[in-house]
């Protein structure tokens, strides 16, 4: 039995040229993100929707958006049709990735990226659940987290 090399594998990049792919993929997510913030308000500042409310739960490993809903003062409304440009990051490459989608598509991907930079791991072991608001007309994105978890205490006594 003889062994062979791939020869075509990509060569691992040193810690140094990792940290600045790193930092690069920082800097272009908080760009991205801001970017694609801008481009879902926009596009609803032209329509009756005041609110927009993604409802998230997840747990053993496992975790989704349940459901994503327009909201006009206490009532539901239709989602618009419009589509705007969303951006995405991808590691290594300088200029993110862009494509269109629908609104409630870009409110979706905006709030795993909400989750994913300030809870990373929530649909992990017992998980967590919420909502994610986005205010037309603050223009802000405002995340109600609620984590799950498993206590247990010990005791023990000696007489």
């Amino acid at each position: 039995m003889s062994e062979t090399s791939d020869t075509t594998a990509a060569p691992t990049p040193s810690l140094s040229e990792w940290e600045a792919l790193s930092a690069l993929r920082t800097r272009l997510e908080n760009e991205v993100f801001q970017t694609n913030k801008s481009a879902l308000f926009n596009a609803l500042e032209s329509t009756n929707v005041a609110k927009v409310v993604v409802t998230f739960d997840g747990y053993g490993d496992s975790g989704q958006i349940e459901n994503v809903e327009a909201r006009a003062g206490d009532d539901d409304v239709a989602m618009p049709n419009a589509t705007i440009e969303f951006e995405v990051t991808v590691w290594g490459q300088p200029e993110p990735e862009r494509s269109t989608v629908t609104i409630a598509t870009a409110a979706e991907n905006l709030a795993y990226d909400v989750l994913e930079r300030t809870h990373s791991g929530w649909e992990n072991n017992d998980g967590a659940y919420g909502d994610i608001v986005f205010d037309v007309a603050e223009r802000t994105i405002t995340l109600d987290y609620n984590a799950r978890y498993t206590a247990s205490e010990n005791y023990t006594h000696s007489f």
